[in-house]
């Protein structure tokens, strides 16, 4: 049946083939979870999405959810319960890392988006999430996918950077707060992972950096890796499955490295 058998896990931004959230509910769905594909819109390749965790035999809602606009966080949530009759893991995973600028050419929109939707959208479904698994009175687990920007600053990415720090700080609030629920709340930090989001990056940093092509930026990229290579989705799904596993029922209020010894503070 697998650990997480009558569960039902939500992931925001999982609705792009091969992108981290796919990856993330790909682990949940091998382990028997319900699983709740969620993104801005819900079109063929989230319907896509839905379909391959379907053929992983688990059960399947897709659920559209701009996470900056709290009451479709709410909706959302509601929606969830409605299908599935509970939520025990939130993963806040939607995110924008392509408006790459020089921090004096960053414009005021741009800042505020970045900022709505990687780090006021976690906070909005946290508290939808929370609210939810309060009620029910069974605990829960919320994860939120922050980034090895969370931990060190990189250029052309300062409304990132300062999203995914401030996730940090949303983690352990939140952590503080709904402990005696018994919620915890937890972070990962990835390091680079070529997803589609990751390609943009990849295209734009090689020519910044002035590599020959984007092979080259990622050759060496994986030279400098202690573990010899970038991130892969099912690294992040591997964390996410344990935060959410019985076996870290008292771990929370943490940002873990997921980085091949890429990041380690």
């Amino acid at each position: 049946m697998g650990r997480f058998a009558g569960r039902t896990v939500v992931v925001t931004g999982s609705g792009r083939a091969k992108g981290l959230g796919q990856g993330i509910l790909q682990r949940f769905a091998d382990e028997g979870a319900n699983c709740v594909v969620s993104d801005v819109a819900i079109g063929e390749e989230a319907e896509g999405v839905a379909a391959e965790l379907r053929g992983r035999g688990a059960q399947v809602a897709a659920i559209a959810c701009d996470v900056s606009d709290p009451a479709q966080c709410d909706a959302l949530v509601a929606q969830a319960v409605a299908a599935f009759g509970r939520i025990d893991v939130m993963v806040n995973n939607a995110g924008i890392g392509f408006m790459m600028k020089p921090l004096l050419e960053v414009v005021a929109d741009d800042w505020a988006r970045v900022i709505a939707v990687n780090l006021s959208g976690a906070f909005h479904c946290t508290q939808a999430a929370a609210r939810a698994m309060v009620a029910a009175g069974k605990g829960g687990r919320i994860i939120n996918i922050a980034s090895q920007a969370a931990k060190t600053g990189f250029p052309h990415l300062a409304a990132y950077v300062s999203s995914k720090h401030g996730m940090i700080g949303l983690t352990r609030a939140s952590a503080v707060e709904l402990g005696a629920h018994g919620i915890t709340v937890n972070a990962v930090c990835p390091n680079h992972v070529t997803t589609a989001l990751g390609a943009e990056q990849n295209a734009y940093f090689s020519k910044l950096l002035g590599f020959a092509s984007v092979e080259a930026y990622l050759a060496n990229m994986a030279a400098n890796n202690p573990m010899g290579r970038p991130g892969l989705p099912s690294d992040t799904a591997a964390a996410c499955a344990w935060l959410a596993s019985e076996d870290a029922f008292y771990v929370t209020g943490e940002a873990i490295n997921v980085s091949g010894g890429e990041e380690m503070h």
